[in-house]
């Protein structure tokens, strides 16, 4: 049965109820299912890919009337409630004249990414290619009359790069039997079956027939279809390009890899197949106004982050109208590529580090090598990889491979360092046999050696009702922050527990780190540690509100001499019965000098 019919069948027994809302953004499938495709290995070798928002909402920078919409610019139609009729008068106006495919390509591949994924049909509806599907595209509707994806895909190719598109396939603004528009269209007299029979399904299968073999197909906003029939969906788009993965977007649990929420990474270390996506300012599409551009120090640190946790980073990149890039993104992206070129082996075809988070940074891991990514450096120069299961055979930096001094102690590696020769991220190697991972109970390594050791939520021996979650909020529209934060800790017997290894005796100061709301401030907890009780009363942060900023303050409730190095336990939890104490991030100790 081919992908039309297919479509047609199955949406016979389709029954749409989904809201496209803003909340409704986070509601992203993030599982997939248990079969690894047989084409997923060249994916997780990857780990860097770039994504490009581009669309009539580029047109519009995030202006439209005069006033400006501060946040992400792509949902302009939507926040706007813009009339789908004067929102396609912008494609008139819509001349990409300095789009260069080349250069496109050029600076993924200078910035050391493997693959790209550009947006070929965005929620407002506009396909940014040749669609026969529907006139609502750029061939037909814009005086550029020129479809980009055709040397777009070619020459990502030609530099080596894998190439997919982005489609969200339920969401169409323009469309009035499309998903999310209720300003101009009546959902109840919406006919779900013809929008996905009409330009949904067809315009899926345009993009999997005419451009050459795709790497990826990155669906976004599913709605509403069974498990069934989305596994059809994806049946049929094997026989047209059986090599193509599919993102876990397309919902039901399906999908080849799992994409997480924008601008969210796991707190721990993931199995399968996955991706890390953030974009390089704060909105996808172009934005005139945003200029909060990541650093070329916070790319790299993000990068090696989610390499540590064994995921790929897929990077955002929003052109403008005339086809440019911003000029920062191509800038500092060039400057992540040279520290790629230097320090790739770390990055490409490794899984998680063999120990967790350090004070100094992190770790991955390839063929009994284990990288040490140092962002930090110890004062006295002494690096310590804690509880390392493995012999080590030699130490060494990746850069100009310069042989270091090493000793064991136990299961204990200290490296004698030089002066870091890139303070964003300088790369050591231990060659080590057998490779395996540190245990879970391992201590926290606090060190005074460092200005400050953070004790993450994530790392807490829990009991009682405590949890450790996920907490989403934004500061702009759609600019989506996640945060790890230990929650429902309401009694004494809701409790957390951080085992640590601190290396130096020494006076530290302990400060905690929290999200409080007017109706959980006033609240006492205890903070033990050593043998003494520190007790403490909340704070009012603010009222959390996930399409608003959750501000997180710090309050010091404690200075603790350790007489000797050693473990010790750190244990938090409310004094007595009442409402959620706070949602705690982190706990802070930092020596004091």
């Amino acid at each position: 049965m081919n992908l039309l019919k297919t479509a047609f069948a199955f949406l016979l027994f389709c029954a749409i109820s989904f809201c496209a809302s803003a909340q409704e953004e986070q509601r992203w499938d993030k599982t997939v299912s248990g079969k690894e495709h047989p084409n997923i290995q060249w994916f997780k070798d990857a780990k860097f890919g770039m994504f490009i928002h581009w669309g009539l909402f580029s047109q519009t920078g995030g202006t439209w009337n005069g006033k400006n919409y501060y946040g992400i610019s792509e949902w302009m139609m939507n926040r706007g409630k813009i009339p789908a009729a004067d929102y396609a008068t912008i494609a008139k106006k819509f001349n990409p004249t300095k789009f260069n495919a080349k250069e496109w390509a050029q600076v993924a591949k200078d910035a050391g990414m493997k693959y790209m994924v550009v947006t070929a049909k965005h929620h407002e509806g506009f396909a940014m290619y040749d669609s026969k599907a529907s006139d609502f595209n750029i061939v037909k509707a814009t005086p550029y009359g020129k479809d980009p994806m055709k040397p777009l895909s070619e020459a990502v190719r030609a530099a080596g790069l894998k190439f997919g598109f982005y489609y969200s396939q339920y969401l169409d603004w323009h469309e009035p039997n499309g998903g999310g528009n209720k300003w101009d269209f009546d959902d109840a007299k919406k006919d779900t079956k013809s929008y996905y029979r009409t330009k949904s399904i067809p315009q899926i299968k345009e993009l999997l027939s005419n451009y050459g073999p795709l790497g990826v197909i990155w669906f976004d906003m599913p709605g509403g279809l069974t498990k069934e029939e989305t596994q059809s969906l994806i049946d049929d788009a094997r026989r047209i390009q059986p090599g193509c993965l599919i993102s876990s977007r397309v919902g039901n649990g399906l999908g080849d890899f799992k994409d997480y929420g924008d601008g969210e990474v796991p707190a721990t270390p993931v199995s399968g197949a996955w991706e890390a996506l953030f974009t390089h300012n704060d909105s996808w599409g172009y934005s005139k106004y945003d200029y909060n551009f990541k650093t070329p120090k916070e790319l790299i640190r993000l990068l090696a982050t989610v390499a540590s946790k064994g995921g790929n980073l897929i990077l955002n990149v929003g052109p403008d109208s005339t086809g440019r890039m911003p000029e920062y993104s191509i800038k500092y992206l060039r400057e992540v590529g040279q520290w790629l070129k230097v320090n790739g082996d770390a990055i490409y075809g490794t899984t998680a580090g063999l120990i967790a988070p350090q004070p100094w940074g992190v770790s991955t891991t390839k063929q009994g090598k284990l990288y040490l990514h140092i962002f930090d450096r110890p004062k006295n120069g002494m690096l310590l990889v804690p509880g390392l299961n493995a012999s080590v055979k030699k130490a060494y930096t990746l850069a100009g491979r310069q042989p270091l001094v090493y000793t064991k102690q136990g299961s204990d590696i200290y490296i004698k360092l030089p002066s870091l020769t890139d303070s964003r991220n300088t790369v050591v190697i231990l060659d080590v046999s057998p490779a395996s991972a540190a245990s879970d109970t391992k201590p926290i390594t606090v060190s005074s050696q460092f200005d400050s050791n953070p004790l993450d939520a994530i790392n807490a021996k829990l009991s009682g009702k405590t949890e450790a979650k996920s907490i989403t909020y934004s500061y702009y529209f759609g600019d989506w922050k996640h945060t790890t934060c230990l929650v429902n800790m309401a009694t004494p017997q809701d409790a957390a527990t951080f085992n640590l290894r601190v290396t130096e005796p020494g006076d530290y100061k302990i400060t905690l780190e929290y999200a409080c709301d007017d109706q959980q401030s006033k609240q006492e907890g205890i903070l033990n540690i050593n043998g003494k009780d520190y007790p403490f009363e909340t704070l009012t942060a603010n009222n959390y509100d996930s399409h608003k900023p959750l501000m997180f303050l710090k309050q010091t409730v404690a200075i603790v001499s350790i007489g000797k190095a050693g473990n010790y336990s750190l244990n938090i939890k409310p004094m007595r019965n009442g409402k959620e104490l706070f949602k705690l991030k982190t706990i802070w100790m930092d020596p004091v000098h």
